[in-house]
């Protein structure tokens, strides 16, 4: 199971600890730190892959609802259809 709670590597541990840090990442979040500020994340395929996947969904979500909401004369599904001779 993926854990969402992070842990932290300065970049200069980051270098030194790559092989343990990208181990660590398929487990939960790694932030990599700069002056005790985050600059990266460093995560699972897994999880990034996930994260897209989530992220398309809200964008096709976003635009039904923003279709929904216009005015603009709509065009029935089977005439798309025909138009491109699928029928």
């Amino acid at each position: 199971m993926y854990s969402l709670v992070m842990s932290e590597l300065s970049v200069t541990d980051a270098r030194a600890e790559l092989p343990a840090a990208i181990k660590k990442s398929h487990k939960s979040p790694v932030h990599i730190l700069k002056h005790g500020e985050p600059v990266a994340v460093l995560i699972s395929p897994t999880l990034y892959r996930e994260m897209l996947e989530a992220m398309e969904e809200l964008e096709d979500i976003e635009a039904f609802d923003q279709a929904m909401l216009s005015k603009e004369k709509t065009i029935a599904w089977d005439d798309v259809k025909r138009e491109l001779g699928l029928l």
